[in-house]
C-alpha cells in the first residue's frame, strides 16, 4: 500500500486535470485495454468540437493481427468521426514510439508548424506520461490531457482498488527513470 504522502503526490502530480479548449489535434495513444472508453471519449470530444484532426497511434500486439490504430480508428469511424480526419500510425509498441512514429505522419499530412494545440487521450494510470512524452519531442505545442478507464472506483481513490493501484504504481514508478533517460520531459512546465 502506498503511503498517504505518495497517494497525495500521485493525485496532485500524475492525475493532472487540464482545462480543455478546442485543439488542432487529438492524439489517441494506442491500447489493448479500455478501448471502448477511449473511443467514447474521442467521440464525445468530436461532438463537442474539441479537435479538428486526430491521430491514432499503435501497432500490432501479441494475439492480434490488427494494429491498435486499426481497431481504434475503425471504432471511431463507426461512431461518426469522418475517416479522412483521422491520421494513422501502425508501428508503435510503446508511448515513446507513439510520439516518435506519429510526428512524421502529422508533419506530412498537416505540417507540424500548423498544429498549435494537442489533446492527449489515454489511460488514467499512464496519465501525464503521455503529454510528458509528447513534450520531450514536441515542446512548442500546447498539451491538454484527457484520461479514461473502466474502473468503477473514483479516480482520486485509485489506491483502494487492487488492480487500479497496481497499474497506477507501475506507471508512477516509470516517471523518474524515464525522465533520467531523456524519454520524457517535465510537464506541465511551471
Amino acid at each position: 500500500m502506498p503511503s498517504d504522502a505518495e497517494i497525495a503526490a500521485i493525485n496532485a502530480q500524475h492525475l493532472i486535470e487540464t482545462p480543455l479548449r478546442p485543439a488542432d489535434l487529438l492524439f489517441v495513444f494506442g491500447t489493448r485495454v479500455d478501448v471502448d472508453e477511449r473511443v467514447d471519449a474521442a467521440v464525445r470530444l468530436w461532438r463537442d468540437r474539441m479537435f479538428r484532426w486526430a491521430i491514432v497511434s499503435g501497432g500490432v500486439t501479441p494475439g492480434s493481427d490488427r494494429s491498435e490504430c486499426d481497431i481504434i480508428k475503425a471504432a471511431m469511424v463507426a461512431r461518426g468521426i469522418p475517416p479522412e480526419l483521422i491520421l494513422e500510425e501502425h508501428r508503435a509498441t510503446n508511448t515513446g514510439e507513439n510520439v516518435i512514429f506519429s510526428l512524421p505522419v502529422i508533419d506530412a499530412a498537416l505540417g507540424r508548424d500548423t498544429v498549435r494545440s494537442v489533446i492527449c487521450l489515454g489511460n488514467t494510470w499512464t496519465a501525464r506520461r503521455y503529454p510528458m512524452t509528447l513534450h520531450r519531442h514536441w515542446p512548442e505545442v500546447e498539451k491538454m490531457l484527457v484520461m479514461v478507464d473502466s474502473f468503477t472506483t473514483p479516480r482520486a481513490l485509485w489506491h483502494t482498488d487492487p488492480e487500479f493501484r497496481r497499474r497506477m504504481l507501475h506507471e508512477w514508478d516509470k516517471i523518474e527513470p524515464y525522465r533520467a533517460k531523456g524519454f520524457i520531459a517535465e510537464w506541465p512546465v511551471t
